[in-house]
């Protein structure tokens, strides 16, 4: 039989835990309700045109979450930047919100912004002192919302602004972020601006290996002309693998255009070709390829290449050479 005490200790502590989470389900119930009431009080304030009472009133309680950490979510110029209302934007900056202002996330307005491809809006929070290098509690910048949506412009006014082109390892990656959807413009701005084009996420491989993975041909073809490792992928999987694997002939051409090792083996010590669909058009390409020679042209130029070294490659326009041997040594 089971012991009288030992049951009513138990009761006591089950009563006691089930007291604990219904005080933190009542606190969350207030804080709830307190934000609401705020935010329809500011939003009255502001339909009856006292927009001095209303950022008053939303001033104190989300500049207070910002002191104290408070369970403060999204402010007014959050809102705002989110959605392109820049008069209003202004409006409130010129009020003295705080434009590093947070939610519990750690987003700030600029990370909204960016992601909503508000131009007008980014540089008004920039020129009003934004931290263009702010992260979020996942490790999302600015810089990486500006990729995601493709927004060359807040990806350009971002990089001039300071902002870091790359991001830390394990963190996401704003290369790999347009490389993988196929914005060519913000993988261009964000090379010219020094980030490293063979920067390797351990998840995701290089830039390279990722546009290959996503079929992205420009994108693939821009990191190759500027020096991105052709044989360099995802651990011993090479950027050869994933484009055989996608059947993706084009991509297949390219990288063997740039010296891509036909023979390499990746961690199942398989060969590009071994992975390739069967009896598909990659697979009949890549067994053409093998028995083929490779021209001398294509061999030396590899080679001029890879003397010159991916640092000075863009000094090849500069040679003094015939308009057609400088393009052909720059793949144009």
């Amino acid at each position: 039989m089971s012991d009288p005490t030992e049951e009513l200790s138990n009761k006591t502590f089950v009563a006691r835990l089930a007291n604990v989470y219904l005080s933190i389900l009542a606190l969350f119930c207030f804080k709830l309700f307190v934000k609401i009431s705020l935010n329809l009080l500011t939003y009255l304030y502001i339909v009856r045109g006292n927009r001095k009472e209303a950022a008053r009133i939303s001033a104190e309680f989300y500049d207070y979450g910002q002191k104290h950490r408070s369970w403060a979510d999204r402010s007014p110029l959050h809102d705002a930047a989110s959605q392109g209302r820049l008069l209003a934007l202004k409006t409130l900056i010129s009020q003295g919100h705080s434009v590093n202002v947070l939610t519990i996330d750690h987003v700030t307005p600029l990370h909204e912004a960016c992601v909503g491809d508000h131009v007008a809006c980014a540089r008004a929070l920039i020129d009003a002192g934004a931290n263009v290098n702010a992260s979020t509690i996942d490790g999302v910048t600015p810089l990486f919302n500006a990729c995601t949506v493709g927004s060359v412009v807040c990806t350009e006014i971002l990089l001039e602004n300071g902002a870091k082109p790359q991001s830390i390892a394990y963190h996401p990656s704003p290369i790999h972020e347009a490389t993988s959807k196929g914005h060519y413009g913000c993988v261009e701005a964000l090379l010219t601006w020094g980030a490293d084009v063979d920067m390797d996420i351990p998840h995701l491989g290089t830039a390279l290996y990722t546009a290959c993975v996503c079929q992205e041909l420009e994108c693939a073809r821009k990191l190759l002309r500027e020096g991105a490792s052709v044989q360099k992928g995802k651990y011993l999987d090479s950027p050869l693998h994933a484009a055989a694997e996608k059947d993706c002939t084009a991509v297949v051409k390219l990288l063997l255009d740039f010296g891509a090792d036909i023979n390499a083996r990746n961690t199942e010590f398989q060969r590009p070709v071994d992975v390739a669909p069967p009896s598909s058009l990659t697979e009949g390409f890549l067994l053409i390829y093998e028995v083929t020679p490779r021209r001398l042209s294509q061999l030396c130029r590899q080679c001029i290449r890879s003397c010159v070294g991916r640092d000075r490659l863009h000094l090849l326009s500069h040679l003094r050479l015939p308009n057609r041997l400088r393009n052909y040594l720059q793949y144009q």
